[in-house]
């Protein structure tokens, strides 16, 4: 794939003469011959990391490992200039690459005592070619991601390792900095607590450590600032003349190369919502057109006028409720006149009082609602619905109303990153969705061996007929497992489940620590702790990423740390992320599923007869696993429906950026 000599690649992956000054890459029309191309060009890419390759270059990086490790600290001085002036002449050849790997792992060891494990050289050389490293929780991908990025960094390309939240960007950044600064390297970390100076000076540096939010929406302020107009030429003269040119006003130096952790959660997950830059809208006639809307839906009958569905979270009318409806917005006039906003307006109403629940969807925090991601329990502060489901909600809730909201900009993750001249990710669970993750974003999923054998244990899983069967074993299986002195982590998949579970612990006396969004601050410091001898956590899935559990002194010997899950998840991804909490790193581990037949999921995908039957069969002890069976096509379907609505927001996306393209505009 390289030439030895020379390679062009890090110059075009950089601000300057080759890359432009605003380097990203160009929208391409998805014609027959950019298919068979980008299928092409996954036939060489396979190529240059496949796993042969890579156990070739892990020998090629033992041996300049060896050499480094006979220099004294003025001598690895010296070679970091050396590596650093080739890689910036030569670009990022198989022999460079190999040495600024054994370089970087030299200097980690020396400055944080943490020297890469073969799996980590493996999974650093996948993200270093723009690959997806498919690696094990626990196997260590915060320290991995540093190969390719202080390599790439070398060579002058500018950094983006993006994660999840604020807090795991201050952590890997403060963790990781000796290592920077050791190769002569800038590290900068942008929170949202920063204001535009810092976030500029943050984005100024070789690596940038921030989130995904963060970043798309500071480069969506920048083509706001630049328009159509951002060619180098152009740019220069502003800076050189004009005392406010848009070059200083800048946030990012263009889109080079991203290493996204948990990438499966960023571009998949995430890329259902689009984001939009808004402002306040005027006028004050809203919130009275929405108390009217929840006025008219209170007044409608379920099964006679409207319809719920659950499966695909949307209501509908019925024609005799379109036409009461009608009837009673005649007195109103104004906006109501018109058929097609009034029942969209009505179906919000209706949506906001039947398919977002408390607790599950939002909570209510100071008087507002706040969208909690079901994915990752985590609140999204910043985040509102849209065409005024927010609103009506907050009637629903007796909170005070906001404004609608203006579109300024928009853009998805999907078009966000597929703009980076080279993209790279990193997680542990990959491989459901590995063609989605090519089609989409042209990142192959490799996945990398782990460290150390794998010691998880799958003991068992139970489904009961409802609710409080299911809870009532959940606490049994709790208290024998805190008897032995093993910790346990119990994973739900709202707020309002933990605390009900918390609630069930609480009255038997069994002493726990809760995780859910409301407890989202201090996430770190509980997640810490839940690997303690005889500890109980309750946690949403917010604990199933980005922070180790360790293991406290003697859990090992009883049998290490054991999950239970409570329900299936949206996906079986996320259920997999669960279960990897236990198990790190060689250690012993095992999980359990105890499940029932009401949970939402089967719920709202089995029909009244199968429910019936099953019902039946669960009370008997017969046949389990048809339960699970039914279980898991129910969550085949929830991906499914998920996956149709991403290809459909990015088809929706690509003609919407041909036509702005058209009318001369941007996003």
């Amino acid at each position: 794939m390289f030439n030895e000599r020379f390679s062009p690649e890090a110059a075009q992956l950089r601000p300057g003469i080759a890359g432009g000054y605003y380097p990203e890459r160009p929208q391409n029309s998805s014609g027959w011959l950019q298919k068979a191309v980008h299928s092409l060009a996954g036939v060489v890419k396979s190529g240059a990391i496949s796993r042969r390759k890579m156990d070739k270059i892990v020998g090629r990086i033992h041996h300049h490992s060896h050499l480094f490790e006979k220099l004294d600290d003025e001598g690895m001085r010296a070679k970091t200039r050396e590596i650093r002036r080739q890689l910036h002449q030569r670009g990022l050849t198989e022999n460079l690459t190999s040495q600024a790997f054994a370089l970087v792992r030299e200097i980690a060891g020396r400055t944080i005592n943490m020297r890469h494990f073969d799996s980590q050289l493996m999974g650093g050389w996948i993200m270093v070619h723009g690959g997806l490293a498919e690696m094990e929780t626990g196997e260590g991908k915060t320290l991995t991601a540093v190969l390719a990025a202080a390599t790439a960094a070398l060579a002058g390309i500018p950094v983006h390792i993006i994660t999840v939240n604020d807090y795991l960007v201050s952590r890997d950044a403060k963790v990781m900095s000796p290592v920077y600064q050791a190769l002569g390297l800038s590290i900068g970390a942008v929170t949202a607590t920063m204001d535009e100076v810092a976030r500029r000076s943050g984005y100024g540096c070789d690596i940038t450590y921030c989130t995904n939010k963060q970043l798309a929406f500071d480069y969506l302020r920048d083509r706001i600032l630049l328009g159509n107009d951002h060619g180098r030429m152009r740019l220069q003269l502003e800076k050189v003349h004009d005392g406010n040119a848009r070059a200083k006003r800048l946030f990012l130096r263009g889109l080079c190369f991203a290493i996204v952790d948990e990438a499966d959660s960023v571009l998949i997950d995430e890329a259902i919502t689009p984001l939009i830059i808004s402002r306040e809208s005027e006028g004050s006639e809203e919130k009275e057109t929405y108390l009217q809307a929840m006025a008219f839906a209170k007044n409608l009958e379920a099964g006679r006028d409207f319809e719920v569905d659950q499966r695909e979270r949307q209501t509908q009318l019925s024609e005799e409720g379109s036409k009461r409806l009608a009837e009673a917005a005649k007195v109103l006039g104004g906006i109501w006149s018109g058929m097609r906003r009034r029942e969209e307006l009505v179906c919000q109403a209706l949506s906001a009082e039947f398919l977002y629940l408390r607790d599950r969807h939002y909570l209510v925090q100071d008087d507002k609602v706040m969208i909690v991601d079901e994915n990752t329990g985590r609140v999204m502060a910043d985040r509102s619905w849209e065409r005024g489901l927010h609103q009506m909600i907050e009637i629903k809730e007796g909170c005070e109303v906001t404004a609608q909201r203006e579109h300024l900009a928009r853009l998805t993750y999907q078009r966000f990153f597929r703009r980076y001249l080279r993209l790279a990710g990193m997680t542990g669970t990959a491989r459901e969705v590995h063609r989605e993750l090519w089609s989409v974003y042209g990142l192959q999923v490799l996945r990398v061996p782990t460290n150390k054998p794998s010691r998880r244990k799958d003991v068992g899983h139970h489904v009961y007929q409802d609710q409080t069967e299911k809870w009532t074993a959940v606490v049994r299986h709790v208290k024998k497992m805190q008897q032995s002195g093993r910790p346990t982590l119990v994973g739900t998949r709202s707020v309002g489940d933990s605390e009900h579970l918390s609630k069930l612990l609480h009255s038997i006396g069994i002493v726990h620590q809760v995780l859910n969004a409301r407890q989202d601050e201090s996430e770190a410091e509980i997640v810490g702790r839940a690997g303690e001898k005889g500890c109980v956590t309750v946690a949403t899935n917010m604990a199933g990423r980005g922070t180790d559990i360790p293991l406290g002194r003697g859990v090992a010997e009883l049998g290490g740390l054991h999950v239970i899950s409570t329900e299936r998840n949206e996906a079986q991804r996320i259920d997999r992320q669960l279960y990897g909490r236990c198990g790190r790193q060689g250690d012993p581990g095992s999980y359990e599923s105890i499940l029932s037949l009401d949970d939402e999921l089967l719920a709202h995908h089995l029909s009244d007869f199968l429910r019936v039957i099953l019902n039946r069969l669960v009370a008997e002890g017969k046949f389990q696993s048809l339960a699970f069976l039914a279980m898991r096509q129910a969550q085949s379907a929830r991906e499914r429906r998920y996956l149709r609505m991403r290809r459909d927001l990015l088809q929706v996306d690509e003609q919407l950026g041909r036509l702005l393209a058209f009318s001369g505009r941007m996003e």
